[in-house]
């Protein structure tokens, strides 16, 4: 295992190396103004929600590493106290990237890149037409990490206004569908990330349910040496496995042919039982999994 210490390496490596390993992550497409109305448009990455009430989002445009300057996106924030913080889909990746490109002060991102602004309602920054979700916000707070090359400046944004696309809406206009959203986030060096199609999967949450855990599976499913780890935690998160009579039945009409097909062979016939369970438990089967593993001892 390689082990970095922050104090013994370059800061650009050690960014290098941080956002390799702390991805994906949201892109904050973040709109301000200039003193004198002049618009600038900028990512970042460096960005996540963290409260609902009040609402709030963070981002942080950092010191450059390589001369200690900062960046317009910050002066204009510690001048007018206003963001506008665009969400970005697939459909605007290549434009977002473009508007990253340091231009001079003044320069209009919005032009370079080739996106369309949009009027705000409470704020003077413009909105991205183009992005499927807009955020105007007020700047509440701006908290400097540090003052060297690479030192994050911490940008507390409460949200005032959230503008969504219609077409990204749930069908019962109660949610975002990420499937229509199709939002992007920044891995690193070059490397994207889609958050849509089949990169999504669901992850049932233990919140409304005491799970068992997994020092309660029994040994022989625990040490499987098929299971994975992500396979114990779902079987880890019931409140109890089904009962003799279930699992039974379950064994007479779902697995009676592997009892045949290996009656002579108890280590083929576990191996295949887990390699069985593991199948469904990659399709979510939890109950029908839990069911397969005790019918090896039942």
């Amino acid at each position: 295992m390689t082990t970095i210490y922050p104090d013994q390496i370059s800061t650009a490596a050690l960014q290098a190396y941080l956002q390799g390993a702390v991805a994906p992550r949201p892109i904050a497409l973040a709109s301000t103004i200039d003193s004198e109305g002049n618009t600038n448009l900028s990512p970042f990455s460096f960005f996540n929600i963290f409260s609902a009430n009040p609402p709030i989002l963070v981002f942080s445009p950092s010191r450059r590493v390589r001369d200690n300057t900062t960046k317009h996106t910050l002066e204009n924030v510690l001048t007018t106290r206003e963001v506008v913080i665009n969400v970005v889909s697939y459909d605007m990746v290549q434009q977002t990237s473009l508007s990253s490109t340091e231009y001079p002060s003044g320069v209009d991102e919005f032009v370079k890149a080739g996106f369309t602004p949009l009027a705000s309602e409470k704020v003077k920054p413009l909105r991205v037409s183009e992005s499927p979700v807009q955020f105007e916000c007020a700047v509440d707070q701006v908290i400097p990490l540090g003052d060297q090359g690479g030192a994050g400046n911490l940008v507390v944004c409460r949200i005032l206004a959230m503008h969504i696309q219609d077409h990204v809406l749930s069908s019962d206009q109660k949610s975002i569908d990420q499937n229509k959203i199709k939002l992007v986030a920044r891995l690193g060096g070059n490397w994207y990330s889609k958050g849509y199609g089949d990169a999504l999967f669901e992850v049932e949450k233990p919140l409304t349910t005491l799970g068992l855990g997994v020092d309660a599976i029994p040994s022989d499913i625990r040490l499987s040496k098929i299971l994975t780890g992500n396979h114990l935690g779902q079987l880890g998160n019931v409140e109890k496995w089904p009962d003799e009579t279930s699992v039974n039945e379950y064994k007479l009409t779902e697995l009676s042919d592997l009892f045949i097909a290996f009656q002579d062979n108890a280590a083929i016939l576990e191996e295949k039982l887990h390699q069985r369970a593991a199948q469904l438990l990659d399709e979510n089967r939890v109950n029908e999994a839990w069911m397969t593993l005790l019918a090896f001892n039942n």
